[in-house]
């Protein structure tokens, strides 16, 4: 049995991972317009990602005995002034829910909810594979400078990322 105290906190979270979901897709529609597919798919994929996400905290507050509630949302920013903009967003934004998953972790860990924390260290693993993605397209174009062929070239490499389901035991 999970406490309410934790049950509250992971719906806090569920709510958070909607709202990253909403905010990459609120970038995909950035790069739509922009005339940037790679980019816009990353966004996708990224979009998919955090309500997969989403999915695996509400599962585990079910199965955990807690009862798992949607809370409101604020609209996502839906306007960048380049691709770099809009990555060193999603960066921040990873770091902020880094923050948050740590934060969960630690409140399990107070209340030695050992079912909680296993089921944190999945995301807190995922937290690292997040921020080094976003970083290393951030490093790449702020690399080109701009250069409209290297733009190119990145979102032709961004166009290869496929979604990947979570993994279930």
């Amino acid at each position: 049995m999970i406490s309410q105290n934790l049950v509250d906190a992971f719906n806090d979270q569920i709510a958070f991972e909607i709202h990253s979901a909403l905010i990459y897709k609120a970038m995909q529609a950035y790069f739509e317009a922009e005339d940037f597919p790679g980019m816009a798919n990353w966004m996708n994929v990224q979009f998919q990602e955090e309500m997969s996400h989403a999915e695996k905290l509400f599962n585990f507050v079910c199965e955990a005995g807690g009862r798992a509630k949607m809370l409101a949302m604020e609209e996502p920013r839906n306007q960048y002034s380049s691709p770099l903009e809009a990555f060193e967003t999603a960066l921040a934004h990873e770091q902020i829910v880094t923050a948050r998953i740590s934060n969960l972790m630690e409140l399990a860990q107070a209340e030695k909810s050992h079912a909680a924390q296993i089921e944190l260290q999945w995301f807190i693993t995922e937290q690292v594979e997040e921020e080094a993605s976003a970083g290393l397209i951030i490093k790449k174009l702020k690399m080109i400078e701009g250069d409209g062929r290297g733009l190119l070239l990145i979102d032709q490499e961004l166009g290869q990322r496929v979604f990947t389901p979570i993994a279930t035991a």
